[in-house]
């Protein structure tokens, strides 16, 4: 089973930035690609980015130019670098890790709350 552990969200004010940092731990099969969702109030759970073993990035259209993610994989740890944050970014941001070997897990999720 595999464990993720979220840190990083918080408030912070339209043009901003924040680091969101992810720690996976337990039983976690390669290759494998780690990344972030967001599920923002009355709305789905949306892919944000996500990042392979091999260090190829995916961004949402939304987010490119301005997130950037990144991976440690002998640390088993995934960020998200976002930049020029909006008020539409504001959302429960998730941490994720799957494999074909593997079901996806996730992290619990941390709010990220960007003011106008």
């Amino acid at each position: 089973q595999v464990q993720l552990v979220e840190s990083g969200g918080g408030l912070v004010q339209a043009g901003g930035s924040l680091r969101l940092s992810c720690a996976a731990s337990g039983i976690i099969f390669s290759p494998n690609t780690m990344g972030w969702y967001r599920q923002a109030p009355g709305k789905q759970r949306e892919l944000v980015a996500a990042i392979t073993s091999g260090g190829k990035p995916d961004y949402a259209d939304s987010v490119k130019g301005r997130f950037t993610i990144s991976r440690d994989n002998a640390k088993n740890t995934v960020a998200l670098q976002m930049s020029s944050l909006k008020p539409d970014d504001t959302a429960v941001y998730y941490c994720t890790v799957q494999s074909l070997l593997m079901a996806p897990s996730w992290g619990q999720g941390t709010q990220v709350t960007v003011s106008a």
